[in-house]
């Protein structure tokens, strides 16, 4: 016997309906989030179960638009089987059922009950990670988001430089790097940064460990002294104020990024899967966490290869109708696993003989840049799935041994 439970979840409460197999309501209620909701829940569940099946087994299936939190973990946690099912798959399933656009917490609970009570052979049920792969990927996430953080903190330092003090674009190349934000942060408007001396430039720049101070030290004074259009000074002392403000946040984020960039290494080093991982073309201990913790590494979640890249977002879709037949990419996938795995991709020209054969080879039959990196992604990802699957590490003659004859051609 089956129940299925639809779980419509809000920030603070649950809106949940207990289905038979038939279709029939037979519990519907609001829930608090949390403890008390979560034992609710299963008070109502045993319910039904003690009202219908007695002592006859029961298997719980909960259809929820989410696949994490502590809701979810304790969903499995009691041996339901539960399925994140996609918003966009909702609202579809949603407009399938009416077509009036009327909408309710309580019908979208209603909805998934019934989506998980005929659809469930199409859904992809939450799959049980491993807490350290969890763990991975909150630190590899958080890592990531750091140096996000970082590249729009340094666009916003790069506009207002532009807009009042652009002699300082000249004089820095990397406005994160320790040098380009001390000096600005001492001197931060056109006047104050035309008086710092070659050797107080030279000191920032022996303490961002650079090379051939003498001669950048000149280059930074003769670019910070040049003639330049300049604000009133009242707009550059305003000006000012923000470019320090801008670089503390960076410093701190600079902090933060070396500090969370230790903790994602020492996780991902406890998995019993890294070094495969890190065996692979392209990756590191870094990138590994951040490609591991999205993948997971639930047994049995990715049934092939192809599973997997589809998962991906590397995998084309084909758009077929009659006579005519497109090939695009998929616009629907993780973000942060695809960005993961096109900077593998990238990185994997340099190490790869393989990689580097198989990106020219598309490149000559008129791929694009991105296309054939998106190809080679596609590619790894199934050595990638290979290599778990049988638990080997990374070779590279068996990985482009099937491509020997054209790549040699």
């Amino acid at each position: 016997m089956r129940l299925f439970v639809g779980d419509d979840w809000a920030q603070d409460h649950h809106d949940v309906e207990v289905m038979d197999g038939v279709g029939r309501r037979l519990a519907k209620a609001r829930l608090p989030e949390g403890v008390a909701g979560m034992a609710r829940l299963h008070a109502l569940i045993g319910e039904q179960i003690a009202e219908l099946a007695g002592d006859e087994p029961v298997e719980v299936v909960v259809g929820i638009e989410t696949d994490r939190g502590p809701w979810v973990q304790a969903l499995l946690a009691v041996g339901y089987t539960v399925f994140a099912v996609n918003p966009l798959q909702a609202a579809r399933y949603r407009d399938r059922l009416g077509v009036s656009g009327a909408k309710s917490d309580a019908a979208d609970a209603h909805m998934l009950a019934d989506m998980v009570r005929t659809d469930s052979h199409q859904l992809r049920p939450v799959a049980g990670d491993s807490p350290l792969v969890e763990a991975i990927k909150v630190v590899a996430r958080a890592h990531k988001t750091l140096i996000w953080e970082r590249t729009r903190h340094c666009q916003r330092l790069r506009h207002a430089l532009r807009e009042y003090f652009p002699a300082a674009l000249e004089a820095f190349d990397d406005l994160d790097a320790p040098d380009a934000l001390e000096l600005p942060a001492r001197a931060a408007d056109p006047l104050s940064a035309a008086r710092l001396t070659i050797s107080q430039i030279s000191a920032a720049l022996t303490r961002a460990r650079r090379r051939n101070v003498p001669q950048k030290a000149l280059r930074i004074r003769a670019a910070l002294r040049s003639e330049q259009l300049r604000q009133p000074a009242a707009v550059a002392a305003a000006f000012a104020a923000t470019v320090r403000s801008t670089v503390a946040v960076l410093r701190v984020l600079n902090e933060q990024i070396t500090a969370m960039h230790t903790c994602v290494q020492e996780q991902f080093e406890q998995h019993s899967a890294a070094a495969i991982v890190v065996s692979q073309p392209g990756l590191g201990p870094i990138l590994g966490a951040r490609v591991l913790g999205e993948f997971g590494d639930a047994e049995g979640r990715y049934a092939s290869a192809r599973a997997r890249k589809n998962y991906a977002g590397t995998s084309p879709i084909t758009r077929a109708s009659g006579k005519r037949k497109v090939v695009l990419a998929r616009f629907v996938h993780n973000d942060r696993l695809l960005d993961a795995l096109d900077s593998q991709a990238y990185a994997a020209l340099k190490v790869s003989p393989g990689a580097r054969a198989y990106y020219s080879r598309l490149r000559d039959r008129g791929a694009s840049h991105s296309g054939a990196l998106r190809q080679l992604a596609n590619r790894l990802v199934g050595i990638l799935h290979g290599c778990l699957k049988t638990a080997t590490a990374y070779d590279e003659t068996t990985a482009w041994s099937h491509h020997a004859d054209t790549l040699a051609a």
